[in-house]
């Protein structure tokens, strides 16, 4: 069968350094039948300079969908970005999270109807996450372990991520206790299946908007599929200023309701009444 093609929407603000290096792993996938998409939540010019830069020279299509910095609306940019993508399957990243080269592929080959796959990612300690260059990238060294443990800490959990490959991944995918849920650094699914729950629920700042959109799509029926030891990104260390007590406490709650009633649609997604 005949593997999808993929729109990759990558969610970013105001960190161009990461993004820089986001863009330079999206480069040299071995899987090239993908588009990408930018969802921008109002970062300044710099970053529409960056990728302007990287449009000029770029093995795929890359579109930047901005809207004005009005605080944290994620989930609204994510939403248009859903509505735009030109391709069936859609995998979401962030922009802090490097590809190793074989990412999309991955997504890829394990896409599945009536499914959405769930990855992870290997959180790098700042140092490092400075240290990395392009070069590192396209040489693919940032992603060995004896390269990675040269820079600096790196946890065993990480180490085991890292090494996994074919028949050991595919046993740690079955066995590890970790659920297989929705989350936005590397995640995806069928674009008919996102807009049949109205996509995000556009109410929810930091903490679980994307865990929430997953347990609604488990409601709607779609069954889940865990890749976390075989989709491999490095997630490069950042402050998080925006989040906050309250909006952890508001999407609890939401994502309470949604368990409780078995809710499978949002009225605050894509589609306003």
């Amino acid at each position: 069968m005949a593997l999808p093609k993929i729109t990759v929407i990558i969610a970013t603000y105001n960190k161009t350094d990461w993004l820089e290096k986001v863009l330079y792993g999206y480069s040299v996938q071995t899987y090239k039948d993908f588009d990408v998409i930018i969802a921008d939540d109002g970062s300044t010019e710099e970053t529409k300079n960056l990728i302007d830069k990287f449009k000029q020279d770029y093995p795929v299509e890359i579109t930047h969908t901005w809207h004005e910095d009005k605080g944290y609306r994620r989930q609204k940019i994510l939403n248009e970005a859903i509505v735009m993508a030109k391709h069936d399957y859609i995998l979401f990243t962030d922009g802090d999270c490097i590809p190793r080269e074989d990412f999309v592929e991955t997504h890829a080959k394990h896409a599945e109807k009536g499914y959405f796959l769930s990855g992870g990612y290997c959180k790098l300690p700042m140092d490092i996450s400075k240290t990395i260059t392009e070069d590192d990238i396209k040489s693919k060294r940032c992603f060995e372990v004896k390269w990675l443990k040269e820079q600096g800490e790196l946890s065993g959990k990480n180490k085991l991520k890292l090494s996994a490959k074919n028949g050991l991944a595919n046993f740690l995918d079955v066995v590890t206790p970790t659920g297989a849920t929705f989350n936005n650094c590397n995640s995806s699914a069928w674009k008919s299946d996102l807009i049949a729950i109205n996509g995000y629920d556009e109410r929810m700042q930091y903490g679980g908007p994307d865990r929430e959109l997953g347990e609604r799509l488990v409601n709607n029926g779609i069954k889940t599929k865990q890749i976390r030891y075989k989709a491999i990104c490095l997630h490069l260390d950042h402050a998080r200023g925006y989040k906050t007590q309250e909006s952890l406490d508001r999407n609890l709650a939401i994502r309470a309701k949604v368990k409780k009633e078995n809710l499978k649609w949002t009225e605050f997604g894509i589609k306003k009444d």
